[in-house]
């Protein structure tokens, strides 16, 4: 696939390294999370918190580290990646701990700092020691194996809330699925860029469809059945369903017909209905989502979902302001599934459409940059990686709005979650370490800072990884 560079500017034009821009904006991210530490504190007692300013040095030294890992070792990367996960981060260490104090034997908040700091310590490990992301093609099938293994080891553990997702050894717990999308994704970029012209051109016809032969497309489907396949036995359905859109997504990225999101469609409806009418655990979700306030009118009380619809309301335009609202009587979820209805609540309709507008921001230069790529395992990987965060929040979000049925994922970067965040952190490394390839001088044209003429796409070995 030849498809020419979107944002490439024409030669002999000197590229900007925006390091400076970069620098700027991570003060930004930082100034805004302490403010917003610091106005929970004033709600809830009058004064500040006394460890603001610990909390923002702590902050603000994890962000200077990464942005002087990617100023020397990922100079022409996106300015605008590393100060949104900073942002992103920030904010929900300030909603966690504003829930804290809704919950003196619940706190989360140093948790979920040092789950931070490990995230960002992996993010400068990537930036650092992954110098071409194109190194992790050849590693594509160990990826698969490793993702698979990942994902089978949770039915070895009890369940957790209804989902066996979850490893706990003495007291540290995380979620290996988290780890396992990003395995995938190396994958599936791989695979698909290795024999994405036999994907898209040979194959038996039928109708307006045209079908890859089950030689090309037979591996690839295999692997993505065996993996839904165990997450549907662990109950794991939103991850599941994320494992299908990020599938369908990159096979109509490879391919380029839009056929695919057609049957993608299909089969996602049909085996929601399947799933929904036969697993007894996500039928009480269908069911709740159906009629939210049925516990209500059955004198039960209001469930989650009610509870997060009546916090939105609660919430109207502007919001009732941090650490004045009340979406804690959601219950055990609401640092994590339902961290968004806090959000809507206190911030109102004016903070979720900020937040929705740093999560677009972030995917659309995921976006970019893959599409400013050449190499066909470059574009795949970083558009399938932008995808992985497009996919949770709409799943999340939608979830807790009562678009869709919940699933029980976890907000990226906003919610309570180790694995979650430091999964996070590593996706925006890869994406640094993408658009830095995407914008950076060509070899020929290093030493004048400029960028060389667009080439056609290096040939491509197939079969390869």
């Amino acid at each position: 696939m030849t498809t020419p560079r979107t944002d490439a500017p024409p030669p002999g034009v000197r590229i900007p390294k925006r390091r400076g821009v970069e620098l700027s904006l991570l003060v930004c991210a930082v100034l805004i999370s302490v403010s917003g530490y610091a106005a929970v504190g004033l709600a809830r007692s009058g004064a500040v918190p006394p460890d603001a300013a610990r909390y923002g040095a702590g902050l603000g030294l994890l962000a200077l580290v990464a942005h002087l890992a990617v100023r020397f070792r990922a100079p022409y990367a996106d300015p605008l990646l590393l100060p949104i996960a900073v942002l992103l981060n920030g904010l929900g260490l300030v909603l966690i701990y504003r829930l804290d104090l809704e919950t003196p034997n619940d706190q989360a908040a140093a948790t979920q700092l040092v789950w931070s700091t490990l995230g960002v310590a992996l993010f400068i490990v990537v930036v650092l020691l992954l110098r071409d992301h194109r190194t992790l093609q050849g590693y594509a099938y160990v990826s698969v194996a490793a993702a698979l293994a990942l994902m089978i080891l949770p039915i070895f553990f009890p369940a957790v809330n209804g989902a066996k997702i979850w490893i706990r050894i003495g007291g540290l717990s995380f979620q290996p699925g988290e780890f396992a999308k990003i395995l995938l994704a190396v994958f599936f970029a791989a695979y698909l860029a290795a024999n994405r012209n036999a994907l898209a051109y040979t194959g038996r016809r039928i109708w307006k469809f045209q079908f890859p032969t089950g030689r090309v497309l037979g591996p690839i489907v295999a692997i993505w059945l065996l993996s839904v396949g165990v997450l549907v036995l662990e109950r794991d359905l939103g991850t599941s369903l994320l494992f299908f859109g990020l599938f369908v997504i990159m096979l109509y990225v490879a391919t380029g017909r839009t056929g695919w999101i057609a049957v993608g469609l299909v089969l996602a409806s049909a085996g929601a209905f399947l799933v929904g009418s036969l697993e007894p655990h996500v039928h009480s979700r269908v069911e709740d989502w159906l009629d939210p306030f049925a516990s209500i009118r059955a004198g039960e009380g209001p469930g989650q979902l009610a509870q997060s619809l009546f916090a939105f309301a609660a919430g109207g335009m502007l919001g009732t302001g941090l650490g004045l609202g009340h979406s804690v009587l959601i219950g055990f979820a609401v640092k994590s599934d339902f961290i968004l209805a806090t959000a809507g609540e206190e911030l109102g309709l004016v903070g979720l459409t900020a937040l929705f507008l740093l999560y677009a921001l972030l995917v659309a230069r995921g976006y970019r940059a893959g599409l400013s790529l050449r190499d066909p395992f470059g574009r795949l990987l970083a558009i399938g990686l932008a995808s992985i965060v497009a996919l949770q929040v709409f799943v999340i979000a939608g979830g807790v709005m009562g678009l869709i049925p919940l699933t029980g994922m976890a907000m990226p970067f906003l919610a309570q979650g180790g694995s979650s965040v430091v999964t996070n952190w590593v996706i925006v490394a890869l994406l640094i370490r993408v658009s830095d390839s995407a914008r950076a001088p060509q070899p020929d044209s290093a030493d004048t800072g400029t960028l060389a003429p667009v080439r056609e796409d290096t040939p491509f070995r197939e079969g390869a990884s």
